[in-house]
C-alpha cells in the first residue's frame, strides 16, 4: 500500500516565483504534496514550476487560497497581502520558507550551508560533488543551477543538500546534522536590527548541530572567529588560510578559466594529509574558500578525494555567477548576483587576479534602500578595482521609505572614494545609449544587483545585435 503525504492538504505558497520558494515548492510537488502558488509577475522560475504542472496565479488576491489548507510565505511578503489577510480570517495555519523546510527536513541527513555570502555557490557545488556518487540527494538552492537548469531537484536518497537563508531567522528552524557557515557581515539589519541580534542566531544555530555531525566554518572572517569563542562544545572543524585551519588552502594559482589549489588537512587523532591539484572553473579567493567548504564537507562524510576533485573540476556553474553573457567588440559582458559591498570587493578582486589589462566596467543596480542606507559608506569604497562604475536605479525590492539623502550625493562619494569614473543612468534604455556610445577599447563589463540588473544586461545584447541564448 502507497501512502500519499498529506492527501488532504492544498499548500499554497505567497511569493511562489522568487528562487527560494520556487523550490520549496517543487520539492514539496515530488514529495506528493499539492502545491499551487501565487506571484505579482511571471518569471523564469514561474515558467519551470508551471512545467512541473504547478498551478500558479499572477497578483496577490484573496481568493487564491480559496481551497488552500496551509500557506507559506516568503520573507518579502508583507502582513497587509491580501493572501495573507485572507489566510488570517479563515485561521489558515502560515508558515515562513524556513520554517516548512525545517518539517519536511527533520528526518533527513541533511548539509546545510548558511552565511552572508558564498551560500549558493558552495551548496552548488556541494551538489556537484554528489552528482559524482550514487548519493542521490535532494537540493535546495538559491540561484539556477547550470547542470539541472532549476533551484531544487528531488532526490531518491536520504540526503538533502540546503541553502538557508538567514535574512528573517527562519534558518534556526532546520535542524542540521552537518552545517556550512561561510562569514558574517552586516546584513539583513532591517530585521537583525542589530549584529548583536544576528550573533546570537548564529550562535543558536550551530548548537543544533547534533554529535554525530559537524559544523564547518571559515576562519579567515573575523566574525567566525568571534562567533567559535562563544560556542562551548567545540563540536566543528574550520577552513581557510590560517595555518591553524583544520582544511588550510595553500599554493593558488590563478588562470583566466580555472583556480588552482592545494588544502593541507589537519584532523584530531589522523596524520595530516595534502589534497594536491585541486582545480576549479570559478575566479577569485572566495569561490577558491567557497571550495573548500565543499570538499571539507565531503570529505569527512566520507567521499573520496578522486571524487571530490573531480565534481569541482566538472562544476558547470550556477546562473549569475560571473556568467560569461556575450562579446562585443572584443569586449566581454558578464551577470553577477553581488548586491553587498563584500560581495562586490571579492568579485573584483577576483577579475583582477586574471584580466589585469582590461579596464573594468561595472553596471551597478543597488538591490533595497534599507541596504544602501545602512551601508552607504562600505558601497562607496567597493569599486576600488573598477575603472568606470554605471549607476542604475535603485532596485527597491517592494520597500516604501525615504532614502534620507540624494542618489547624486551617493553618486559623488562613490567616485571620490573609489577613484572611478561614474555615469548614472536613469533607466534602462538609457542605460543601453551610453553603453552603445562607450563600449570600445580594451574592457570588461559586470552587471552587478539582486534586481532586474540581469535582464537588463541580457537586454544590451539584443540592442547590441547580438542573441543570449540562455
Amino acid at each position: 500500500m502507497k501512502i500519499k503525504l498529506g492527501k488532504t492538504e492544498l499548500i499554497h505558497f505567497v511569493g511562489i516565483g522568487g528562487i527560494g520558494m520556487s523550490g520549496l515548492a517543487l520539492i514539496m510537488k515530488e514529495l506528493g504534496f499539492k502545491v499551487q502558488g501565487s506571484d505579482i509577475l511571471k518569471n523564469k522560475n514561474i515558467e519551470r514550476l508551471k512545467k512541473n504542472k504547478i498551478k500558479i496565479k499572477i497578483g496577490h488576491k484573496k481568493h487564491n487560497i480559496q481551497k488552500a489548507t496551509i500557506v507559506v510565505i516568503s520573507s518579502a511578503i508583507k502582513n497587509n497581502n491580501p493572501e495573507i489577510k485572507e489566510a488570517k480570517k479563515k485561521s489558515l495555519p502560515i508558515y515562513k520558507r524556513g520554517d516548512m523546510l525545517g518539517h519536511i527536513t527533520s528526518l533527513s541527513k541533511n548539509i546545510t550551508v548558511v552565511g552572508s555570502h558564498g551560500k549558493t555557490t558552495t551548496t552548488s557545488l556541494i551538489s556537484g560533488i554528489f552528482s559524482k556518487t550514487n548519493l542521490d540527494p535532494t537540493v535546495i538552492n538559491g540561484g539556477v543551477l547550470n547542470s539541472f537548469d532549476n533551484s531544487a531537484k528531488f532526490g531518491k536518497s536520504k540526503w538533502s543538500i540546503l541553502e538557508l537563508d538567514e535574512s528573517d531567522g527562519s534558518f534556526i528552524k532546520v535542524l542540521p546534522t552537518y552545517s556550512i557557515i561561510t562569514n558574517i557581515d552586516r546584513e539583513h539589519m532591517d530585521y537583525y536590527k542589530s549584529m548583536k541580534k544576528l550573533f546570537e542566531q548564529f550562535e543558536q544555530f550551530m548548537e543544533k548541530v547534533p554529535s554525530y555531525g559537524k559544523s564547518i566554518v571559515c576562519i579567515d572572517d573575523i566574525n567566525n572567529k568571534k562567533l567559535i569563542k562563544k560556542i562551548k562544545i567545540k563540536n566543528f572543524y574550520t577552513f581557510g588560510l590560517s595555518a591553524k585551519s583544520n582544511f588550510q588552502i595553500k599554493n593558488i594559482a590563478y588562470k583566466k578559466s580555472i583556480s588552482k589549489f592545494d588544502i593541507l588537512v589537519r584532523l584530531p587523532g589522523k596524520k595530516k594529509s595534502i589534497i594536491k591539484n585541486i582545480k576549479i572553473p570559478l575566479l577569485g579567493l572566495h569561490n577558491i574558500r567557497n571550495s573548500t567548504a565543499a570538499i571539507a564537507v565531503t570529505y569527512i562524510i566520507g567521499i573520496s578525494v578522486k571524487i571530490i576533485k573531480e565534481g569541482l573540476a566538472q562544476f558547470k556553474g550556477v546562473q549569475r555567477r560571473f556568467n560569461k553573457l556575450f562579446k562585443y567588440k572584443n569586449v566581454e559582458f558578464f551577470d553577477d548576483y553581488a548586491h553587498h559591498p563584500s560581495e562586490i570587493k571579492e568579485v573584483l578582486n577576483g577579475v583582477k587576479e586574471v584580466y589585469d589589462n582590461e579596464n573594468i566596467v561595472c553596471i551597478f543596480q543597488p538591490h533595497r534602500i534599507s541596504r544602501l542606507k545602512d551601508l552607504r559608506k562600505e558601497f562607496s569604497e567597493s569599486f576600488i578595482k573598477a575603472d568606470e562604475v554605471v549607476l542604475c536605479p535603485i532596485y527597491t525590492a517592494g520597500e516604501r521609505m525615504s532614502l534620507g539623502f540624494k542618489y547624486e550625493d551617493f553618486a559623488k562619494e562613490l567616485s571620490k572614494n573609489s577613484k572611478v569614473k561614474l555615469f548614472i543612468v536613469k533607466n534602462e534604455n538609457n542605460l543601453a545609449k551610453y553603453i552603445k556610445k562607450n563600449i570600445y577599447g580594451k574592457k570588461l563589463v559586470i552587471g552587478m544587483g539582486a534586481g532586474s540588473i540581469s535582464n537588463w544586461m541580457r537586454n544590451l545584447a539584443v540592442v547590441l545585435g547580438w542573441i543570449i541564448l540562455h
